[in-house]
Formats: C-alpha cells, sequence, structure tokens
C-alpha cells in the first residue's frame, strides 16, 4: 500500500519496494512482503544465480532455471509488483571469457524474460569499474529492441572529497563518472536511468544536487544506513532524511534492501515509529517492516503540495513553444490563466501608486489628471490595475488602452462598458508601433515581459511606443535583465533528441524545470531600460559569460541552460522568476531553456565558457548561443535558421 497520503501527491514516489533473494515460489514472495509487510513491489532475481550458461550441457533441451512460469502471477502482477533484478554476478567486461561470454547470454535471457512478463523495469548490476564498454554494448543492443521497459543501471552513491581536482587519477571514486560514461556509450537512452545505491556516507549537497538533473528512478537504501533511535528503532540521519524527502519530490522510488540490524523486541512494538499495520495478534511482522514504517513516516511528514505548484503539476518539466505576441493574437484561455496572476497585478498596482504620487504632489492631487497610456492591454487586467492605483492614491487619471488584438479589444469594450469607465477609458484598436496618439503620456505601462525578459519584443514594442511617452515620462517597466546558469537536464535533452533533427536543438522552450540540476548560480545576460533617449540606440546584444562549477560537485554535465528575468517596475517594485530574487506566488512565466546539441561534460572546479547574442533583422529578432569552454560547441541557431520571433 502506498507510504500514505499527501495532498496533490500522485507520483510514483508513494510506492515504496524491497529488494529480496532469489526464491521460486513467486506468489509466496509477494504475498509475504505486500500483502505481510506492506510494501508495493519487489525487486526480485528472475533467475537461480547458481546458473552458469557454460555448466549447461550441450545440445540437450534445457529448462531455464527462471523463478517460476509465467502463468504463476497474474500479467497485472508481474506489471505493477515486480521489478527484475538481473543476476549481481555478471561481469561483461571481465578478463576471463568463459565468464564474459557466460555474462551475455545470461543478461539477454534475463531481459527477454523480464520483457515476456511486460515488467515494468529492471535492474541492472553496476559496472565493475569505469571501463565497462562491453557491458554497455551489450545493453545498447538491448535497449533497440525494448518496447516500454525501463533499465535501472545501479550506481553506487559515492563521491571522494579527496580526489575532487584530480580528475586523470585512475582512482577515481565518484560513481557519476561511471554513469556518465556508461549512458555515453548508450547514447542517452531515454529508456535507460539509475537506481541510487544510498550508503551510510553521504557526499557533499553539490555532489548530491547534481543526481536530481539526471534519470534517477529508485534509490535503494540498505539498512546497514540507518541509524537507531533512543527506543531501538532505524532511522536516519538528518543529510538521509533531506536527502529522502528530496527523493520524494522529485518522484523518486524508495526501496529498502538488506538485513535486519535492529534488534526489536516484539514487547516494543507499540513504540514504533508508525502504529499502522503492527501486528498485535501475534502474527509473525516482516522483519523490514520498522523501516518501511520509518520511510512511511518520513512521507507523511512532508507539507502538502501548495495550491500553485498543484496546479503546474502537469507542466512539470514539459518542453512549450514561447509565445508569439506580435506574429499571433492570444486566445481567450490564455488570457484568463495569466489574469489569475493575482501576485503579478499586485506589483503593477504597487508600481502605478508610486509613480503617481511621485508624478503629481497631493496639493494638486484633484487639479491634475494624469495621462496613462496601457500598451498591449489584452482584457484589461492592467486597466483594472491602474484605475485601483488612482483610487488608492487619490489621483485623477485618463486612460488609453491599446490592443492590436481584435478579439480583446470586444473584452476591453464590454469591460469598460460594466464598470462604467466610459468617461476615463480610451480603447484604441491598433498596434502601438503604427498608433498616432491625440497626446503624450504621462505613464506607459506594459506587460510584454517573456520567460528570458525581452524574448517577445518588449524593447522593440516599448521602442516604437516610446514616441507617445513624455520627455520626463514614466515606462513601467523601467528596466529588466535576462539571466541565464547552466543546467544538467537530462529527461528535458532526451524529449528535444526525439525529434531526431537541428530544428528542435537551435530552439528556445518554455519549461517549468523539476527534475534539473542547477550547476552554478545565475548570471545577467542583457539589459534593457525604458524610456531608452539613446541616439545610436540598438536591440542587438552580446554577452560572454562564465561560470565555475563548485569543485566539491564533482563532475557534471550540462544539457543547457535556463534562462530568467528580473524587471524593475518602477523604484524598488520589482517583478521577476530569477531564482534568488523571485517574485512568490507568481505562475505567469515559467523559465526558459537553450539547449545544447550535445552535452558538454564540465570537470570539478572548472570553468565553463559561454557566449549568448540577441540578434535583431527586418523581419524577425533571435538568438543564438554556444559553449567555448572546456571544448567548443557549434553555434546555435546561426542567422536564427530554427528559431525566431516574429516582428
Amino acid at each position: 500500500m502506498p507510504l500514505g497520503e499527501r495532498a496533490g501527491d500522485k507520483s510514483e514516489s508513494r510506492y515504496c519496494g524491497i529488494e529480496t533473494e532469489f526464491h521460486d515460489d513467486m506468489p509466496q514472495l509477494l504475498t509475504f512482503n505486500l500483502s505481510s509487510g506492506g510494501f508495493d513491489f519487489v525487486v526480485a532475481p528472475l533467475m537461480d544465480p547458481k546458473y552458469r550458461p557454460s555448466l549447461m550441457q550441450k545440445g540437450s533441451s534445457v529448462v531455464l532455471p527462471f523463478a517460476g512460469s509465467d502463468l504463476v502471477l497474474s500479467p497485472s502482477q508481474w506489471s505493477s509488483h515486480v521489478v527484475g533484478k538481473i543476476s549481481s554476478w555478471i561481469d561483461l567486461d571481465s578478463e576471463d571469457e568463459i565468464l564474459q561470454l557466460d555474462s551475455e547470454t545470461t543478461l539477454k535471457q534475463e531481459i527477454a524474460w523480464a520483457s515476456h512478463l511486460s515488467l515494468q523495469a529492471c535492474l541492472l548490476p553496476a559496472p565493475r569499474g569505469k571501463s565497462c564498454a562491453n557491458y554497455a554494448r551489450c545493453v545498447s543492443q538491448i535497449l533497440q529492441s525494448l518496447n516500454n521497459m525501463q533499465l535501472w543501471l545501479r550506481i553506487p552513491l559515492i563521491k571522494g572529497e579527496d580526489d575532487s581536482m584530480d580528475v586523470n587519477s585512475e582512482n577515481l571514486t565518484d560513481s557519476w563518472e561511471i554513469w556518465n560514461s556508461f549512458r555515453l556509450l548508450c547514447e542517452h537512452h531515454n529508456h535507460l536511468s539509475v537506481a541510487l545505491d544510498v550508503l551510510s556516507s553521504l557526499p557533499s549537497a553539490n555532489s548530491l544536487g547534481r543526481w536530481f538533473g539526471e534519470s534517477v528512478r529508485a534509490a535503494i537504501i540498505s539498512t546497514d544506513s540507518f541509524l537507531t533511535n533512543a527506543r531501538g528503532y532505524p532511522c536516519l540521519s538528518k543529510r538521509h532524511q533531506k536527502l529522502v524527502t528530496a527523493f520524494f519530490n522529485h518522484s523518486i522510488q524508495i526501496v529498502i534492501s538488506g538485513k535486519p540490524v535492529h534488534n526489536i523486541q516484539k514487547g516494543n512494538a507499540d513504540a514504533a515509529v508508525s502504529h499502522n499495520n503492527i501486528n498485535s495478534d501475534g502474527v509473525q511482522r516482516h522483519p523490514l517492516r520498522p523501516y518501511l514504517d520509518y520511510v512511511g513516516y518520513l512521507y507523511q511528514k512532508m507539507d502538502p503540495l501548495p495550491d500553485q505548484e498543484r496546479f503546474e503539476l502537469g507542466y512539470r518539466d514539459f518542453l512549450q513553444s514561447p509565445l508569439q505576441p506580435l506574429m499571433d493574437n492570444l486566445e481567450a484561455q490564455t488570457y484568463e490563466t495569466f489574469e489569475k496572476d493575482t501576485m503579478k497585478y499586485i506589483q503593477y498596482q504597487r508600481a502605478v501608486c508610486k509613480a503617481l504620487v511621485d508624478r503629481v504632489p497631493e496639493k494638486d492631487a484633484s487639479a491634475i489628471t494624469t495621462v496613462l497610456m496601457v500598451v498591449g492591454a489584452g482584457r484589461g487586467p492592467l486597466v483594472r490595475a491602474s484605475l485601483q492605483a488612482a483610487e488608492e492614491t487619490g489621483r485623477k487619471l485618463k486612460v488609453y488602452a491599446v490592443e492590436k488584438n481584435p478579439n480583446a479589444v470586444v473584452t476591453l469594450h464590454s469591460l469598460v462598458k460594466l464598470e462604467g469607465w466610459e468617461s476615463i477609458v480610451t480603447i484604441i484598436s491598433c498596434d502601438m508601433r503604427y498608433w498616432d496618439a491625440p497626446e503624450k503620456a504621462d505613464i506607459l505601462v506594459s506587460e510584454l515581459l517573456g520567460s528570458f525578459g525581452d524574448n517577445e519584443l518588449s524593447p522593440e514594442c516599448l521602442d516604437g511606443a516610446q514616441r507617445f511617452l513624455k520627455e520626463d515620462g514614466i515606462s513601467i517597466p523601467s528596466s529588466y535583465t535576462s539571466f541565464i546558469q547552466p543546467v544538467t537536464a537530462s529527461k528535458l535533452f532526451n524529449d528535444v533528441k526525439s525529434h531526431k533533427d537541428l530544428l528542435h536543438f537551435e530552439t528556445a522552450y518554455v519549461v517549468k524545470f523539476h527534475n534539473v540540476a542547477r550547476l552554478a548560480p545565475p548570471q545577467p545576460v542583457f539589459t534593457f531600460t525604458h524610456p531608452n533617449h539613446s541616439t545610436d540606440k540598438t536591440n542587438n546584444r552580446y554577452k560572454k559569460l562564465h561560470f565555475e562549477i563548485p569543485g566539491d560537485t564533482g563532475s557534471a554535465m550540462v544539457h543547457g541552460f535556463a534562462g530568467y528575468f528580473d524587471a524593475v517596475l518602477y523604484k524598488d517594485v520589482h517583478l521577476g522568476i530569477e531564482p534568488s530574487t523571485a517574485t512568490p506566488n507568481m505562475f505567469s512565466w515559467f523559465a526558459i531553456f537553450f539547449p545544447l546539441r550535445t552535452p558538454i561534460c564540465v570537470q570539478p572546479g572548472s570553468q565553463l565558457e559561454v557566449h549568448f547574442w540577441r540578434c535583431c533583422g527586418n523581419t524577425k529578432v533571435w538568438y543564438e548561443w554556444c559553449v567555448a569552454s572546456p571544448c567548443a560547441s557549434p553555434i546555435h541557431n546561426v542567422n536564427g535558421r530554427s528559431y525566431w520571433v516574429g516582428l
């Protein structure tokens, strides 16, 4: 049964498994571990561990010693409750030719059987070292013919702290290097993932963090990793608890492994961490039940998912094309989603309040009418926020609502009539760049920002609208800056790769990042300021950035760059999604993702040199990007050949 109920959480991390020994009676194995033990699935060997193909008599018809016929369980039981554990003795890179051949034969036989059973996953034994080319080749062959089954490669969670700078050492103890070598040999196949073996000592937080950008499906926790609490029951260290909670949050399933190492007296049963499902009628408890109870306790003490997180669940790590607000008219549903973002409009209202107070002294509040233009008014949320600001400050306002989408203009007219704003608000159905305004504005308000700040052409639009702003007029926003940071994002990379073309690798995507590892703090890229009174203004930009991967992280794979923005609306009122200063409880913008065609492996303590360009043509604006060090990548999206924003 699941570890517990947590509002909003429907992920696989609710289910906990147990690693078992070989048992030729599968129904009994399931009954004992699932029905009696309370676990949700078993990670069980499919083949008798004593089996070796080379010991079989040649020419004879041999029945392979699998753990029972496929008929002993229903198809749904095999699929839902059994993860196949491939024989741990196999060593495809052994110098012993007989062992090598036996290993290859057995691996293929066991995977074929697991596929026949329709298992969802199989656990592959850990490579014996970084040199694992033959093992990877065999797995790669198998992956070519698999349909839906995942292969979990067992990797011990090891990262020695003394070798962080010595990347050429023969005695590297960073197990990420083994995983990276294996997945590169298998070409980042999306059915190959990781099962982390969590040991009693843990690497640094930075080293652990990079795994959350990898394709980790399970975490196997040995009973040896548990401590003992004051009542003799198993518990985990604070760092292990934090790690397990992070596993839960990233849909990583926990598997308990090993023999019981806590001698819990039957009389102490009432003192268990969890009182659920404890047998009080004398029936023997499963020996690993206290460990399961403790994992369940950790799950149940997590906070419920906030409403915003629940709303965004379906968008996690899902690639979306950015909006083309000048080329395309937004749909009603898109407007409605953005209009529900209360925090964004609260910030805009605060900015307009401050601008009105600065613009009109208190003594002139009843005498002076401020001209405010909302450019890109949509269905009117900024018009409403501006009028509420005028009411709050006691200032008089005259509003022009400029909107190019004729469908949104229909809604604007209805709103003005409904609210009785006819004498205050004038609706202009026109592209702001071509409107001939009857008077100049004191305040220009817009919400043209994209996930990367300028990627929805706010600079071009506001430069065009600036001609009807007074010389001393105020623009809200007054400036905005884009940011990038390198990320490990295995899932996103595989999703882009699945299209099998250049175009998708040279496109920027809007993404609600979740299973990513942020490898270095974000750095500013491009800044735009409004109004821009420069005589030689250009919206072309170029920036060279250097990111340093912390030495204790270990090596890491850069799959691309996460992009954010931070905007100054007016003075100290800001709005943004850059993680260190992000506006809370705001959902109008997810981050943007710039992928790399070939991921770059960065060694610990080394620098990553990145180049970004913003390019402007007569009909479009586009970005180009590349990595120059530690190794050069191609320049992506040259001349906007794959991705651009139309003017």
